[in-house]
């Protein structure tokens, strides 16, 4: 009996054994062709278009986004609603793109005047009076906006300013001089 050396056969000691194979990897898969539709083809196209009396190059998907837009100003429903995912979509994207803002927290410790002053230079109702005015217990001078006074003066129902709150209030407020006098004042 031969060990397989020289007829054509490998020999005993190198062959494979009884159930290994001798590929055990198997036939290498074959990777997917990447497939392109003939959407994907026509859609990255180029286009000349006339717009304003002037020609543009656009994609096929720009030129169809515009004809979309002109439907839906037509009053073509469907097209207003394709405008609508195209908007919320755009959206969407400028949100998650958009860097995240921490909001500003503001911490009220105690209640009393020094956080009313705050809140209200926070939300820019008042500045601080820079005419030279000196502190009052330790606390500054505020001057109200006109735009507050104003919005305070012409809010709906409420309780009727006896004759010194005009005054009052242009010695309170920052440019005494812009304010609108309102009906309620007059009267």
């Amino acid at each position: 009996m031969s060990d397989g050396a020289g007829d054509g056969r490998p020999s005993r000691s190198t062959r494979f054994r009884k159930g290994q194979s001798g590929n055990p990897g198997g036939r290498p898969k074959k990777k997917p062709e990447k497939s392109v539709s003939a959407f994907d083809i026509v859609i990255d196209r180029k286009l000349t278009i006339i717009q304003g009396g002037e020609p543009r190059e656009v994609t096929v998907e720009e030129a169809l986004q515009h004809k979309t837009y002109q439907d839906a100003i037509a009053g073509n429903r469907a097209a207003r609603r394709e405008v609508l995912k195209m908007i919320a979509k755009r959206e969407k994207a400028i949100t998650e793109r958009a860097p995240r803002i921490n909001p500003v927290t503001v911490t009220m410790d105690e209640p009393g005047p020094h956080n009313a002053d705050e809140a209200m230079l926070i939300l820019g109702i008042a500045r601080q009076d820079t005419g030279g005015t000196e502190p009052h217990e330790g606390h500054v001078r505020l001057l109200l906006e006109p735009w507050a006074v104003e919005a305070a003066n012409g809010r709906r129902g409420r309780r009727r300013l006896d004759k010194q709150a005009p005054v009052a209030a242009q010695q309170c407020t920052r440019d005494p001089e812009t304010l609108r006098s309102s009906k309620a004042e007059e009267a």
